[in-house]
């Protein structure tokens, strides 16, 4: 049996965690069948039982308005997926970049498609932001995708509960397969000496966030919290990839004000590379998640495997990842009924990100006990080896 795996990301180019669970499940796949993954880029591998090649397009050509390069450059490599040939039996695709070319790869080559939900379009109206009227495209590539997969992989129980009230789907097509996380490579490192490559005092504690400066992601309210935090520690801030020039410059206002005020905020504008992440996990005394919008939350689980107490917003699959008052802390989000995913209060948000994190900061026992909770946690429930042998029996049950 062969899967083809249809992805926006994969390395040396990623920028979120669809690409890191596509990463690490299509090399736990290569294990135990064969697997290709075609993605956009410019990639070329050849490996046992593995096989990887990126696509490109040419946005110079597009004279289309520049925010939906992105929508029309997707569907363009969705067609090339296709017309390269397919002799996969089973097609999965992840994100709906790729669901255009999953849906032409289930009515043309007549395979069963399935589809991992990393994140849902209704429940990111801040997309339209990015957009335009492409998001729009995004949210009926999405929904017709979901409708028509075979299976439908939901990647936290309260994905399910989402799919389920968003979609016309069948509750026995939607299988629940958790991210994972690769205890042999997050681990506690002894090293330092990227710390102060990157500008980080590594004789004074810091907290750290990492991840994309998105809506999703809730960077502005951390940066707002800071000026609620107790004197005495760093906060490092590991952000890029902004998704608009408008919040890359709300970012921009808003850290220069807590840099300001405070001494110690340190801004480092990149996603970095895999072995500066890992020292960034392991020496921060505090890893901070104020998502108002995650499915999973594959970075907690990074920081738990690198034995760092969480303090995590209390949405979506977080809940299932951090337990509150064992791995970390939860923080709850309340939120508008007609924006669901801005918070009534956000002052309020950011102040009780701010006291749950000096709490953790004033106790380092507590925070030593978080840390080897959290690491066992991780190593214990969400191996990629399980992860890809429950996708494997999962392909196998649309084949007979």
């Amino acid at each position: 049996m062969k899967a083809l795996l249809l992805t926006n990301e994969y390395p040396p180019y990623i920028y979120g965690g669809a690409g890191v669970h596509v990463d690490y499940l299509s090399r736990g796949l290569a294990k135990i069948m064969d697997v290709e993954v075609r993605s956009f880029g410019d990639q070329e591998i050849d490996q046992s039982n593995l096989t990887v090649r990126g696509f490109g397009v040419n946005t110079a050509t597009f004279h289309c308005p520049k925010n939906l390069n992105s929508v029309f450059g997707a569907i363009r490599r969705c067609t090339d997926f296709n017309t390269v040939g397919v002799d996969a039996h089973v097609v999965h695709c992840h994100t709906w970049y790729a669901h255009f070319g999953g849906i032409l790869a289930k009515l043309n080559y007549h395979i069963p498609m399935v589809l991992t939900v990393h994140s849902l379009e209704p429940l990111r109206p801040w997309k339209r932001e990015q957009l335009g009227y492409g998001y729009d495209c995004s949210s009926w590539l999405e929904k017709t995708a979901i409708e028509m997969a075979d299976a439908v992989v939901a990647v936290s129980e309260e994905t399910r509960r989402d799919v389920l009230r968003l979609f016309n789907v069948d509750a026995k097509r939607i299988r629940i397969i958790y991210n994972g996380i690769d205890p042999e490579e997050y681990y506690p490192r002894e090293s330092r000496d990227q710390l102060a490559k990157h500008g980080i005092d590594p004789n004074k504690p810091f907290i750290l966030f990492v991840g994309r400066i998105a809506r999703q992601k809730g960077i502005i309210h951390l940066v707002n919290a800071i000026k609620y935090m107790e004197p005495g520690f760093q906060v490092v801030l590991c952000a890029g990839a902004p998704d608009t020039p408008e919040i890359a410059e709300e970012m921009k206002r808003a850290v220069a004000e807590a840099q300001s005020k405070r001494d110690g905020v340190i801004w480092i504008e990149k996603m970095v590379p895999k072995e500066v992440a890992y020292q960034l996990y392991s020496h921060a005394a505090v890893f901070c998640c104020p998502s108002i919008y995650e499915p999973f939350g594959i970075i907690n689980l990074e920081a738990m495997a690198c034995e760092t107490a969480v303090v995590a917003s209390a949405v979506g699959g977080i809940k299932e990842v951090v337990v509150d008052g064992e791995t970390g802390f939860l923080v709850p989000l309340e939120q508008m009924q007609e924006s669901p995913f801005e918070p009534v209060n956000p002052d309020k948000f950011s102040r009780d990100l701010a006291e749950k994190i000096n709490q953790l900061m004033r106790d380092e026992r507590l925070r030593q006990k978080f840390g080897e909770a959290g690491r066992k946690r991780a190593v214990e429930k969400f191996s990629w080896a399980t992860i890809a042998a429950e996708t494997k029996k999962m392909y196998e049950s649309l084949l007979v």
